[in-house]
């Protein structure tokens, strides 16, 4: 039974975290707005949230294949902690200026690398095989539940209560993740013991694992055109919905709750859709969903009124984004060696998710030329581009052997029932 109390204090201690990362990524970009309505200099805010996963990933994937993985998670708490302090201080001492918005965003942005590398590596030492999906489902539906349906409309609330407010319950929520860490019992340590090896050959073995595998790969390269759309469109949002739509920071949350919600549906679709239609086309819809979330604001007019079928786009987006990170996640435990997790898993959002801080700073730069609509009109183009080389990576014959059944379930996990279908769709 410790093995599924440590499996529901993974869940919670992922909602706690997520909740409060929504929080702080809610109150810094409308802190910088506070300061200035330039959305290159909004954007700076994206751009630093999301740089550590360029500058730092491949570094702690060979950190987290070494280390105690929950130790590495309780340090990346702590320092999130310490980070929201500094900032509420500076806060009430009526010290913040737009440099030390970016500072705490990159210190943040490093933690949740850790973070987050750690926690997907994590799994497969805290669950079962046969209930890997189902556990992702929930994890992800946690996620999408904490930091965008309930993390974005407490964030907007707390914001206009007073940033004061804001920080300390994040601060406090953030103690509460650390609590939930330290119960854990398990043991998440590495299993393999090896001679210890220069970091540099330790990387090039997660980045040639990744390379040489075709369908993890082109996954990986999918994610980056994906996460680009993504990353402008949160990047722009905050000025665009305050400046041009006329949103306050009510409002403002709301719209970032349809995302949330999608992911909520869509975590619950998720194993649905994948008997009904199969994983690969389950997945597909994360492009729809990704295409229409920067398709909206590209056409429709800059008016209050476009908030609502802006926020429409963003609850497909939301919803297929789950679906393909419940299946991608399945895939990628269900291919990769858990000694190799940390770099696999560092090396893929490398190549994907390094796209962030790039996509961000194109995106604003393009709103400050040529206007907002031609900014997002770009994002949905190359989001479009992404059909073509889906169909030929994504294909039934790839992912076939993520759904054989688990041979050992039934002796295993006799209990499960209805949940041992978990890795078949």
């Amino acid at each position: 039974m410790t093995g599924r109390r440590d499996e529901w204090l993974l869940v919670v201690f992922t909602g706690t975290t997520n909740l409060a990362d929504a929080v702080t990524k809610v109150a810094l970009p409308l802190l910088a707005v506070r300061l200035t309505d330039s959305p290159a200099l909004v954007a700076g805010v994206a751009i630093a949230l999301t740089l550590p996963w360029l500058l730092t990933a491949l570094h702690v994937g060979v950190l987290v294949d070494r280390r105690n993985r929950r130790s590495l998670m309780l340090a990346a708490e702590a320092t999130r902690l310490a980070s929201v302090a500094v900032l509420l201080a500076a806060v009430r001492l009526h010290m913040i200026n737009l440099s030390l918005i970016y500072v705490f965003a990159l210190v943040l942005g490093v933690a949740e690398v850790v973070a987050l590398v750690s926690g997907a590596s994590i799994v497969p030492s805290v669950v079962p095989r046969n209930r890997w999906q189902l556990v992702s489902s929930r994890i992800t539906a946690v996620e999408y539940l904490s930091n965008s349906f309930l993390g974005s409309p407490v964030g907007g609330f707390l914001v206009a209560a007073g940033f004061t407010i804001a920080l300390g319950t994040t601060g406090l929520i953030y103690l509460a993740g650390a609590v939930l860490l330290f119960m854990m019992a398990g043991d998440f340590a590495v299993k393999r013991v090896e001679n210890r090896r220069p970091v540099h050959v330790e990387i090039r073995e997660g980045l040639q694992f990744l390379w040489q595998h075709q369908l993890l790969r082109g996954m990986a390269f999918l994610i980056t055109g994906m996460a680009a759309c993504w990353s402008a469109w949160l990047a722009l949002i905050p000025v665009y919905a305050v400046h041009q739509l006329g949103l306050n920071p009510k409002q403002y949350g709301f719209l970032l709750t349809s995302l949330g919600a999608g992911g909520v549906v869509g975590a619950v679709l998720a194993g649905w859709t994948n008997r009904l239609l199969g994983r690969r086309w389950s997945m597909f819809v994360d492009i729809i969903g990704s295409f229409s979330l920067v398709a909206a604001p590209a056409v429709l007019p800059t008016s209050p009124s476009s908030a609502w079928p802006i926020g429409a786009a963003a609850l497909v987006a939301g919803a297929g984004g789950t679906m393909w990170t419940v299946n991608s996640r399945v895939i990628a435990q269900s291919f990769v060696p858990e000694y190799l997790l940390g770099r696999f898993s560092s090396a893929s959002r490398l190549i994907s998710w390094g796209s962030l801080p790039v996509a961000a700073a194109v995106g604003g730069a393009l709103a400050q030329l040529f206007g907002y609509h031609v900014a997002f009109g770009v994002f949905a183009v190359l989001c479009a581009l992404l059909v073509i080389p889906f169909l030929r990576i994504v294909t039934v014959q790839a992912i076939a052997p993520v759904d054989q059944p688990v041979e050992t379930a039934a002796e295993t996990e006799p209990e499960a029932g209805a949940e041992a279908e978990v890795i078949g769709s």
